[in-house]
C-alpha cells in the first residue's frame, strides 16, 4: 500500500515524503507587499519540521488590481523579489522544496494599495460577506468587467511573476484557479456571464486559464514547476457547483494536461467529498487520477486521523495540509516518532490571521515550537 512517507518525484525534483504545507493567507507583509523577517521564520519552521514541500500563501502578481488583502505579499518589483529570495534560501537549507502561489484576487477583493476597483469576468460581486479574518471591510466593492486592456495586464502580471519567482530561487509556481479568485471566476457560471469568447460553456470559460498556463509554462522553461490549484467552491460559497457536473472537471483536467501543467492541486471541504451534480461518485482528485497522468496534490481536511487512508486512495498524490500544519509545523517528524499531534486553537488567528497575532498568542500561552 502506498505510504505518505514514500519518496515522490515532481518534474525531476525528488521529495523525501508526500507531506506538503498548503497555501494559507497570513497577511503579514509590509504595506508595500514586501515579505518580512517573521514570514521567513514562519516558512523555515515548516522546512525544519520535515515537510517535503511548501506552497506559499497567495502572492499578488501586478501593481494594478491583483492584490486582494491588506499586507498581502507581492512579487511585482525588485524589493519584493529580493525579500522572497532570503526566505527561499532559509527553506532550501533544510532540503525542502518551495512553490510560490500566484494569485489575482478578481472580485474577491478586500484591500488593494493600487486601485479601489476590482476587475473580474463580469460585474458580479461574490456571494456572502468579506472575511474579517483577513481584515475588516464593509462589503464587496463594485466590480468592473474586464476589457482587452485588463486581459493583457493580467497575463503580463502572471508571466512577469513567473520570471521573478525564478529569480528569487523558488522551485516553481502554482497558478491559483480555486477558491473564488480571478482564474477560478472564469470557470464559474456565476461569476462569468460574458457573452463573448470568454464565457458560455466550460470550453469557453476555461480558455483564459488555458492561455495563462501556456504563457506561464513558456516563461518557466524546462526545470521550473508550474502547477494549478482547482476547486468548484469559493471562500464565501462552499456550495457552488459547476452546472455541467463532473464533465466540467474532466474537460478542465484534460485541458490542463494538454497545456503542460506539472501538477493539479485540488481543494475541497473534504478531500474525499463527491461534489458534482448528477449523482457522481467521484471526488475532484478521483477525476484527475482517472482522466490524466498529471501528478496530483489533494487538500481538504487531511489530519493525523485520515492521512494514511488518503495516501492509499490517491497513490499518485501529495497530501497538502493547512490547519494541521499550523498546529504542527513538525507534523511529519511527530508522526514518524509517534509523538502526540496538537489540535489547532483558533485563538491564535484572532482577531485576524496575521503572524504577529499567532506569535503573540504563542508568547502568552508558552506555545512556541522550537525546531533545530
Amino acid at each position: 500500500m502506498s505510504s505518505a512517507f514514500d519518496d515522490f518525484e515532481l518534474k525531476g525534483h525528488k521529495l523525501e515524503n508526500r507531506f506538503v504545507v498548503a497555501p494559507m493567507t497570513r497577511t503579514s507583509a509590509d504595506k508595500k507587499g514586501k515579505p518580512t523577517e517573521l514570514m521567513g521564520e514562519y516558512y523555515e519552521r515548516f522546512a525544519k519540521g520535515g515537510w517535503s514541500m511548501i506552497i506559499s500563501e497567495g502572492v499578488y502578481t501586478d501593481r494594478q488590481a491583483s492584490q486582494g488583502y491588506e499586507n498581502q505579499p507581492g512579487i511585482t518589483d525588485a524589493p519584493q523579489t529580493d525579500a522572497w529570495k532570503e526566505i527561499v534560501e532559509r527553506v532550501h537549507k533544510h532540503d525542502c522544496k518551495f512553490i510560490m502561489q500566484l494569485m489575482h484576487a478578481g472580485a474577491q477583493f478586500q484591500h488593494n494599495e493600487y486601485t479601489d476597483t476590482p476587475i473580474a469576468p463580469s460585474e458580479i460581486k461574490p456571494k456572502g460577506e468579506p472575511l474579517d479574518l483577513y481584515g475588516k471591510t464593509d462589503g464587496w466593492p463594485e466590480v468592473k468587467a474586464m476589457d482587452e486592456t485588463d486581459f493583457d495586464a493580467v497575463m503580463n502580471g502572471f508571466v512577469g511573476s513567473v520570471n521573478r519567482a525564478k529569480e528569487a530561487g523558488f522551485d516553481g509556481v502554482e497558478l491559483h484557479a480555486a477558491n473564488g479568485y480571478l482564474l477560478n471566476e472564469f470557470l464559474s457560471d456565476y461569476f462569468n456571464q460574458r457573452p463573448d469568447q470568454w464565457g458560455g460553456d466550460m470550453a469557453k470559460r476555461m480558455h483564459f486559464l488555458e492561455l495563462v498556463v501556456k504563457a506561464a509554462k513558456s516563461a518557466a522553461g524546462d526545470d521550473f514547476i508550474v502547477g494549478v490549484r482547482l476547486s468548484q467552491i469559493t471562500v464565501t460559497d462552499s456550495d457552488y457547483q459547476w452546472p455541467e457536473g463532473e464533465d466540467a472537471m474532466i474537460k478542465v483536467v484534460k485541458a490542463m494536461e494538454k497545456a503542460g501543467v506539472d501538477y493539479i492541486h485540488t481543494t475541497d471541504t473534504d478531500v474525499m467529498r463527491k461534489p458534482f451534480k448528477g449523482g457522481s461518485n467521484k471526488s475532484l482528485g478521483d477525476i484527475v487520477q482517472e482522466f490524466s497522468d498529471i501528478p496530483l496534490i489533494v487538500n481538504g481536511g487531511i489530519s493525523e486521523k485520515n492521512y494514511e487512508h488518503v495516501a492509499g486512495h490517491y497513490p499518485n498524490a501529495l497530501l497538502a495540509m493547512a490547519k494541521t500544519s499550523l498546529a504542527n509545523p513538525d507534523f511529519p517528524i511527530r508522526i514518524k516518532s509517534s509523538e502526540p499531534i496538537r489540535q489547532l486553537n483558533f485563538a491564535m488567528l484572532q482577531p485576524t490571521a496575521t503572524l504577529e497575532n499567532e506569535w503573540k498568542w504563542r508568547d502568552e500561552n508558552d506555545a512556541h515550537i522550537e525546531l533545530d
